[in-house]
């Protein structure tokens, strides 16, 4: 069973041998087995990769995430096919019905709005039983954007009134990269159960190849906020990465039991693909964080 996050943060040549992944960096030689990975992430812009360790790792259904020239994550390596009956996964997927859509839709925004409303009240902070009041209000598809007002309440709340999601800050920059992290593994469950992460639920933006994955990462995001709030940051550096990285072993209780980040992804992933196929709202499995 894999279980290791790699970070590949200085110059290296990466290669395959003996089924193992090889990293030489000048000064030392790493090898790691390649059934261990879960994650690679090459941070450094000056590695060089193999194609015969970059193929190997597609069938293994690892994901690999490159990095920009300020560290950031700025592509990721998904494979074709994820699943022995993608065709017939994806003819499904191209059938969900409409109004389940919309259903489950609804149902991630009220998650989404609770989870952010318990990061609020962990910080003893007064607004989160404003948040609660929106979940109350939620219409149909969310057509009074409460997802939209509680965002609002809910970032000035934790970061105060000055603070705007398009600045560019310490915290901004980590919260991106967090969100990244998370993105990129929903994205590997979604190409795993045999879909196009391109259609979405409610995001559908035609630039967007990760629509669906925008939609199924929302529950997801207060856990990066709840991390970025207790680090006090006055600038986003190798230390804040590594705790933003932690958080894909950290322990969720879903499913009635206790799972890594990473399980949990893996678990709501499935549970959502089985209720859009099945039309039935009730097959879906969210994490728990409220007390």
């Amino acid at each position: 069973m894999s279980w290791r996050t790699v970070v590949v943060s200085r110059p290296s040549k990466i290669d395959l041998k003996l089924n193992h992944m090889v990293v030489r960096d000048g000064s030392e030689t790493v090898r790691v087995h390649i059934d261990e990975i879960t994650l690679l992430i090459i941070e450094n812009t000056a590695c060089s990769i193999t194609t015969a360790l970059l193929s190997e790792l597609v069938k293994k259904k690892i994901k690999v995430i490159f990095c920009d020239e300020k560290q950031n994550p700025i592509s990721e390596l998904t494979p074709y096919y994820g699943s022995h009956d993608c065709s017939l996964k994806l003819k499904s997927q191209i059938n969900w019905d409409e109004f389940v859509k919309k259903q489950i839709w609804t149902e991630i925004v009220a998650e989404k709005i609770r989870n952010q409303a318990y990061v609020l009240e962990c910080f003893n902070l007064p607004e989160w039983e404003k948040l609660i009041s929106y979940v109350e209000e939620i219409e149909f598809f969310d057509a009074s954007n409460r997802e939209g007002h509680a965002a609002k309440v809910y970032f000035n709340s934790l970061f105060g009134k000055s603070f705007s999601r398009s600045g560019e800050n310490a915290i901004n920059a980590a919260l991106n990269y967090g969100y990244s992290i998370l993105l990129s593994c929903i994205n590997r469950e979604v190409v795993c159960c045999g879909c196009l992460t391109q259609l979405g639920l409610f995001h559908d933006n035609m630039f967007n190849k990760y629509n669906l994955s925008c939609d199924l990462i929302e529950p997801f995001r207060p856990i990066v906020d709840y991390e970025v709030k207790t680090m006090s940051l006055v600038e986003f550096g190798k230390e804040e990465k590594q705790s933003l990285l932690g958080l894909l072993n950290k322990e969720f209780l879903i499913d009635d039991r206790k799972q890594t980040l990473l399980n949990t992804i893996k678990i709501y992933v499935n549970s959502m693909m089985n209720a859009l196929d099945n039309g039935d709202v009730s097959l879906i499995k969210f994490f728990k964080v409220r007390k």
